[in-house]
């Protein structure tokens, strides 16, 4: 599986779109660490990332979205709610079990499907409104 950051997904506000490259740098440790037979050890230090960074990625794009008027906010935020605790929950699972195979496949699935359904298609759609205002 590859996943890539790539210009289209740019929302053209440098803070975010960092914040973005971030994300699929660190899901590309996981992956290649998980290629080498290491994801094991890559998982928690992404669980434990993602529950700092998103939490400060989430307010800034909130932020954006609220001083934009964005008409999408209140779905675009519950999206940022469900995703935190899938986190939580992926954390508390490997905290309870450690890391498994199947935490491991999970984790990555979690994160895969946020990035193709949440930042390729929810986060560019507020990109496209965005340019439009």
């Amino acid at each position: 599986m590859n996943i890539e950051w790539t210009s289209d997904l740019a929302i053209g506000v440098t803070e975010i779109d960092d914040q973005h490259k971030e994300i699929f740098r660190r899901f590309d440790r996981l992956l290649a660490a998980c290629n080498e037979g290491k994801g094991n050890e890559e998982v928690l230090k992404l669980l434990l990332f993602l529950e700092d960074y998103v939490k400060e990625h989430f307010a800034a794009e909130e932020e954006l979205q609220k001083r934009s008027d964005y008409p999408d906010y209140p779905a675009h935020k519950s999206q940022h709610v469900a995703f935190m605790a899938d986190v939580a929950k992926l954390t508390r699972s490997f905290r309870d079990e450690g890391a498994t195979l199947p935490l491991v496949i999970k984790t990555n699935r979690t994160l895969a499907d946020w990035l193709i359904q949440h930042i390729k298609k929810v986060d560019t759609a507020f990109a496209r409104y965005l340019r439009e205002q």
